[in-house]
């Protein structure tokens, strides 16, 4: 069987294109598979009804051409994986938030997650141990 190895993945830099809710979602499947074809992500969908497949699959290859997923190509079907890993990701969207919405201060972050979440004593102790570890 012919096997074709392709790499559309831009440098994971944070110059890495923000992903809509849908693009998320079917990451978030991506992740949790380590590799798939569409019809694989069209199975993990807890939608009733589906979404088309041809929907999953244009979301797929928006993935990739943002850099997100890699492929490897056998004839006409591709097999998708995560070029990304989801800690990466992760660190994107908190450090693209810190910025935004706290000023890039993370102890303006913090104060706001202790106010708001009302966080419980423990949830509170538990981050000042990971504080002093720190130091």
């Amino acid at each position: 069987m012919w096997i074709c190895y392709l790499n559309l993945q831009k440098s994971a830099t944070n110059s890495m294109e923000e992903l809509t809710k849908a693009e998320e979602k079917i990451m978030m499947i991506f992740w949790k598979l380590k590799k798939a074809f569409v019809k694989d992500v069209l199975a993990e969908l807890p939608d009733e009804p589906k979404p088309p497949y041809n929907t999953i699959s244009s979301v797929t290859r928006i993935l990739a051409g943002k850099g997100y997923l890699k492929f490897k190509a056998y004839g006409n079907t591709y097999e998708y994986y995560p070029a990304v890993t989801q800690a990466y990701y992760r660190k994107l969207k908190v450090k693209k938030m810190l910025s935004a919405q706290f000023g890039n201060s993370p102890a303006s972050l913090l104060s706001f997650i202790i106010k708001e979440e009302k966080l419980s004593k423990d949830e509170i102790n538990k981050l000042k141990e990971i504080i002093n570890q720190i130091d």
